[in-house]
């Protein structure tokens, strides 16, 4: 595994942001620079079947070395970053023998990743940290988990000592946007289950995310010379101050944690004419979750009634659900996962994301997909790190769980 950092800073030198604006599949171009390499490489390490589609969906197989009857399992990853922060020209800086200390990511900016803020940094005292520059991020979300995945095989076939089933990996553009799963071929895979390498921190195991859904609000209102505005003009950014306020200040993203589900706008752009406010809804719970859908309605129902107006209008769209309930019922794939960390010494740390993966759209697709720690932090940002370690334990597990599976029952 001596080339899991060469191989991880080669992938994170593709600018492969995706756009939630566009209309194709993958979201931009640049991920199909991205794809066509990690194709070859596969090849050049071995896999077999290698396949990359018109929409940038790559699989690839490791035929099984074992004579008796083993389940097809999977490993899933994405190689689109997010939107949110840039990712052209990513710089990576290496951190060896970290000592636990600020670390000065852009000394000319004043850019400092502190544990005094960051306190997972204390955990990774002694070992290799990969940070950004401080001007981009660095794509360990998910990069991180294609180079464990990639790692996993080569080592695998270098090893064929190390007994295992058949194995299909799939690498998948466009997951930060919420479509990476949308056109994944699911016969095509013909794993029984799968694992997507998405988490963060070392030990992470989880089977459950929020429900999801976006919501655009219009707001509308209407422009008149502002010296005679009196009785006629309508401030279309004054309703949605009072929408944003009709919905609990507490239930937001900052404010709530562990099972807690919240409102984010995440967007907003407005005139005296027309204003439009973007949120995510998010719910572990699904009538909860249905609640807060209507809470939405219902807040926007009664402004339009003070006002005497249907001055706000909003489009609600569901994007994923809670992949536990297609999980449950298959648990021995989270118990095979669980018992590799355990086997690797690896505390696993089992808990509901606070977010959404490949994982849970492909669940609902027939595909059962826990996800896995692939060991980054403070991923979407300028502050985002990896330690190397936390890739190598997250390749052994995948080994690991390769090992468990092949074995007789």
């Amino acid at each position: 595994m001596q080339n899991i950092t060469e191989r991880f800073l080669k992938y994170v030198s593709f600018d492969t942001q995706s756009d939630a604006n566009s209309s194709t599949t993958p979201s931009t171009e640049k991920q199909w620079e991205i794809a066509r390499y990690l194709t070859e490489e596969l090849k050049r390490i071995g896999m077999e079947d290698v396949s990359l589609d018109e929409h940038a969906y790559i699989m690839a197989t490791l035929p099984s070395n074992v004579d008796h009857q083993v389940p097809v399992i999977g490993f899933i990853a994405h190689f689109d970053t997010s939107p949110d922060y840039t990712a052209t020209d990513v710089k990576p800086q290496l951190h060896r023998d970290y000592d636990g200390e600020d670390i000065v990511l852009n000394k000319e900016e004043n850019i400092i990743l502190s544990p005094s803020y960051f306190e997972d940094l204390l955990m990774y005292k002694g070992q290799t940290l990969i940070t950004t520059d401080g001007t981009t991020l660095l794509g360990a979300d998910d990069k991180a988990g294609i180079t464990e995945i990639v790692t996993a095989m080569e080592y695998l076939i270098q090893h064929p000592e190390i007994k295992h089933g058949k194995i299909r990996v799939g690498f998948t553009p466009d997951e930060e946007i919420g479509k990476g799963a949308h056109k994944f071929d699911v016969d095509k895979f013909g794993a029984e289950w799968a694992y997507t390498m998405d988490g963060s921190q070392v030990g992470e195991l989880e089977y459950e995310n929020f429900n999801a859904a976006g919501a655009v609000v219009t707001v509308h209102g209407k422009i008149v010379h502002p010296g005679y505005a009196k009785g006629k003009m309508i401030n279309s950014m004054l309703i949605a101050t009072k929408f944003i306020n009709a919905l609990p200040a507490n239930e937001i993203p900052q404010e709530t944690e562990g099972y807690e589900g919240f409102f984010h706008l995440s967007e907003i752009s407005g005139s005296v004419e027309k204003t439009k406010l973007e949120y995510i809804i998010r719910d572990h719970d699904l009538g909860l979750f249905q609640q807060r859908k209507k809470q939405m309605l219902k807040a926007a129902q009664n402004i339009n009634e003070s006002l005497g107006s249907e001055a706000i209008e909003i489009d609600i769209k569901d994007q994923y659900f809670n992949m536990r309930e297609k999980v449950e019922p298959v648990m021995h794939i989270v118990d095979i996962a669980e018992q590799a960390m355990k086997d690797l010494d690896i505390k696993p740390l089992i808990k509901a994301i606070r977010g959404g993966t490949d994982g849970s759209q492909l669940s609902y697709k027939g595909l059962p997909c826990p996800n896995i720690f692939a060991g980054g932090h403070n991923f979407h940002g300028r502050y985002e790190y990896i330690p190397v370690e936390s890739m190598v334990k997250a390749t052994q597990v995948i080994v690991k769980i390769a090992q468990l599976t092949a074995k007789k029952v």
